[in-house]
């Protein structure tokens, strides 16, 4: 194992690792122990007792967080037309069609954050689907980025979106925000991610649903937070 930093170690003496916190007293701990010199991102990990092979049991979709998460996102939006003017009065980082296909495909260009694409490219952008899909960025109506609504994505994706979708081990991973933000703005975030995963539960989905969840800063340990509170 590697050794951890000074830093880390010290961070690790404020969580007891035998309890399961209540959500605004994680909180707190794991912004007290965000001790780098940059603003830590504060991430959520959520697993689910559900199984991510089957199709009627996927969890995803997207929230607004009130707050955001404190990063500027980049939005590259596949569009022809009306829609492409659209898309640039609303604040598209870069727009495009075959151009951006051929940008992406010959340059291995990524400087973009999200994609969003209108129902009508989306015979273009599956050329791409190689390519985007291993990195969690092709639209997808569920995540609402797919859409004619353009100037309404590109909004809201600047206004702190955030996607939620399971892995290969059935965990949803999403940041909810900055250290910097303090315990309450960050407890605001987090209840509204866990209320639309909690409301996205399967109905094939047996047992107990919220099995762990665990926040934690960057480059600080992980804090445990009790489930069963969060359903109940």
């Amino acid at each position: 194992m590697p050794k951890r930093g000074k830093k880390y170690q010290e961070s690790t003496k404020l969580v007891d690792r035998t309890v399961q916190y209540e959500t605004e007293e994680a909180l707190k701990v794991v912004v007290e122990t965000a001790k780098a010199k940059f603003d830590e991102t504060i991430e959520a990990h959520i697993r689910l007792g559900v199984d991510s092979r089957h199709a009627d049991q996927q969890v995803r979709g997207a929230i607004v967080l009130p707050h955001g998460t404190g990063k500027t996102r980049k939005v590259l939006v596949f569009a022809k037309g009306e829609k492409l003017k659209e898309a640039e009065n609303a604040g598209a980082d870069y727009v495009g069609a075959e151009d951006m296909v051929e940008k992406i495909q010959k340059e291995n260009w990524f400087d973009f954050d999200v994609v969003v694409a209108t129902p009508d490219m989306m015979g273009l952008v599956g050329r791409l689907g190689r390519v985007l899909g291993p990195k969690g960025l092709m639209p997808n109506p569920k995540s609402g980025t797919v859409t004619f609504e353009v100037e309404k994505a590109i909004k809201e994706i600047k206004a702190g979106k955030v996607e939620y979708r399971l892995d290969k081990t059935n965990i949803i991973h999403v940041p909810i925000g900055k250290a910097s933000f303090g315990h309450e703005k960050l407890n605001e975030n987090f209840r509204v991610l866990m209320d639309a995963i909690v409301k996205a539960k399967p109905a094939a989905a047996k047992g107990q649903y919220l099995r762990s969840i665990t926040v934690t800063s960057t480059m600080g340990p992980g804090v445990k937070i009790n489930p069963l509170k969060i359903m109940g």
